[in-house]
């Protein structure tokens, strides 16, 4: 989806609000296709200056596979947009990620919410921040408490326990 910038490319100061949901379904994050709900981006792109200067928020709810635990989760997140829309890129080989060519008078929606939504979405996909995980010997879930495994010693201090036996 494109967004014509036409009214404001020319008037320092000037100012035009944006709200749109991008179709982010085919997008593969690892082994899984996290999103299949359309990602809500909304903002204000700002003429400062002459710059084209685009904020606002996307948000939408990842439906994933932790990577400790292996459990299905959903969540909630939202991500700011902070881009610069520019009307060519000056040096393409060391391009800013967070730089927009403008595809005529208009940005390209889908593109930046696209590019917005990976780069801050965490490389691994936890069902919780404070995730716990499997247990490595017995396999259980961690979350739900504490495994009946006995912790075997460590068999560095074999020696030691020698020792103490005698």
């Amino acid at each position: 989806m494109l967004l014509d910038l036409s009214a404001i490319l020319d008037c320092p100061g000037a100012s035009l609000p944006f709200s749109t949901g991008v179709d982010l379904s085919d997008l593969q994050y690892g082994q899984s296709f996290p999103v299949s709900e359309p990602v809500l981006a909304s903002g204000t792109v700002r003429n400062t200056a002459g710059v084209l200067v685009m904020t606002g928020r996307i948000q939408t709810t990842i439906h994933g596979v932790c990577d400790r635990c292996a459990s299905d989760f959903d969540q909630e997140v939202s991500f700011p947009i902070d881009v610069v829309l520019v009307s060519e890129l000056s040096d393409e080989e060391n391009e800013d990620e967070w730089v927009f060519p403008l595809v005529g008078d208009s940005a390209d929606l889908e593109d930046i919410v696209r590019t917005v939504f990976v780069l801050n979405l965490d490389s691994k996909l936890l069902c919780r921040p404070d995730c716990r995980g499997l247990c490595c010997r017995c396999g259980s879930n961690l979350n739900l408490g504490p495994c009946g495994c006995r912790k075997e010693p460590d068999p560095r201090f074999a020696a030691l326990k020698q020792l103490l036996e005698k």
